[in-house]
């Protein structure tokens, strides 16, 4: 079974590493991703997935889906946005396509393409071996935003799903138990009354003094919370002139914890922030709640399902021009930096990589119980249906995350390895569980173990609809 998927994938590697680059050049932004979205359902389409475009009311958005009889259901995700300002071309130095656009620094070209090119893998193997089953390969828009799959899982498109495969570029072949911070994502627009400044500045209402004091107020309450908790913001809206007092001013807000029950705590603090210093500043408000996501749930069964089978595969090596690539690119990396990162994420034997550009192995889990600083929809995911999130080495060592860097080496040859060696996995790992139903009802048994007796309840309003302008002149 297995066999006949890795030739699938030998036979059309070009093909594939076509279709990363293809959506390597279109670079999208979050809700903006026409070209992709178009470019990759077309294809799934035309291998014979039935489509339904523009799902949970995100035109980028979609699903595809494959049967071939009564058995378990498996989603593959695809993520499809790339990020603003960092244009790059597949070379070693900094030189952008063009100038502030956006490029693919968190590789979801090649997260995109390789789910589609696993799920037509997987398909292949399936006809040819008559094993009964339902792929679902999903495109999935807005992850750097915390959008899409947040509405995908509120409109209920992971419904009946068994278990849910994903593989995200990194510098490290492994899956883990680690989890993430969940998060909320709001604007405050503080509304006053304008006056001269120097000459009645008493019949002015200033709002940027609000937008002030809840900063205050967020600072002082950083000192009170728990230890992990995060909060960051931006000031979108001050104000025109000195000379004016601010009628409107707006504020963006991230509020991150390893708990979804400890964000709402904090946002809820944070709310009578926002009442405070309406008071103070004798201002109105409006909270513009854009999105939330849950932490993620690990699962132990599917990280070392899939570890086995990377071991069974053989990880890529890399080339002299590769490694020569690497050689020129380190020279942009800060070396302290790579080895603090390293120590960070308690990557084994971290200490022997300061000289090494690609760590080649397949590791273990050697990140549980651990908590990632950063927030991924994802994790609503996990929280709906068992899911990994895996990583293959697309990237060399100390390479920066969202960085031009990281846009180089996902639109070439290294990247292209990750790629391909991720699409072979995710084959594999869906072959295991669609043919050893011990082994899905294991992966089921820890996700229910894991829930607790909790239920997933959407951090998103249930009449909120998606922020389909939130990047248009980013």
């Amino acid at each position: 079974m297995k066999e006949t998927a890795y030739q699938w994938v030998d036979e059309n590697e070009k093909k594939i590493i076509e279709w990363s680059d293809k959506v390597w050049e279109f670079a999208e932004l979050g809700l903006l991703e026409f070209k992709t979205a178009e470019y990759l359902s077309e294809i799934t389409e035309k291998h014979g997935f039935k489509l339904d475009r523009g799902v949970a009311e995100m035109p980028t958005a979609f699903v595809g889906t494959w049967s071939n009889g009564a058995g378990p259901t498996l989603g593959i995700l695809g993520e499809l946005d790339a990020l603003a300002g960092i244009s790059q071309k597949a070379v070693p130095y900094k030189e952008p396509v063009k100038e502030g656009a956006p490029g693919h620094g968190c590789g979801h070209n090649i997260y995109g393409a390789g789910a589609v090119a696993a799920g037509i893998a997987l398909k292949t193997a399936m006809e040819e071996h008559k094993i009964k089953g339902t792929i679902k390969v999903y495109g999935c828009p807005a992850e750097e935003t915390l959008v899409g799959k947040v509405w995908m899982v509120r409109n209920g498109l992971f419904d009946g799903v068994d278990a849910v495969l994903a593989h995200h570029p990194s510098s490290a072949n492994t899956a883990g138990t680690g989890s993430s911070n969940a998060m909320n994502s709001f604007k405050v627009h503080f509304y006053g009354r304008t006056a001269h400044s120097a000459g009645d500045p008493e019949n002015g209402i200033s709002a940027l003094d609000a937008v002030e004091l809840m900063s205050n107020g967020v600072n002082f309450m950083r000192e009170h919370v728990i230890e992990k908790a995060r909060v960051h913001y931006i000031h979108e809206e001050t104000g025109g002139q000195p000379n004016v007092v601010p009628a409107y001013a707006r504020t963006w807000y991230y509020n991150r914890a390893p708990q979804r029950a400890q964000v709402e705590e904090i946002y809820g603090w944070i709310m009578d922030i926002v009442k405070g210093a309406n008071l103070m500043a004798r201002t109105t408000s409006k909270v513009e709640f854009l999105t939330g996501c849950y932490d993620k749930l690990p699962n132990k069964v599917l990280a070392d399902l899939v570890v086995s089978q990377m071991r069974e595969i053989g990880a890529p090596e890399h080339t002299e021009e590769e490694l020569e690539f690497a050689n020129t690119m380190a020279e942009s990396i800060d070396i302290d930096k790579k080895m603090n990162s390293l120590q960070k994420s308690n990557r084994p034997d971290w200490q022997k990589l300061r000289d090494v550009h690609f760590d080649e192995r397949v590791l273990d889990d050697y990140r549980e119980g651990m908590v990632g600083a950063g927030s991924t929809d994802v994790s609503d995911v996990s929280w709906v249906a068992p899911t990994i999130e895996f990583g293959t080495t697309c990237c060399m060592l100390g390479t920066p995350g969202h960085s031009w860097q990281y846009v180089a080496q996902n639109g070439m040859s290294i990247g292209h390895k990750g790629l391909i060696f991720s699409t072979k996995v995710h084959t594999a790992t869906a072959l295991e569980l669609l043919t050893k139903p011990d082994l899905l009802q294991s992966v089921k048994d820890e996700w229910v173990e894991r829930l607790g007796g909790r239920v997933y309840k959407p951090p998103i309003p249930m009449d909120l609809k998606p922020p389909l302008d939130q990047l248009k002149d980013a």
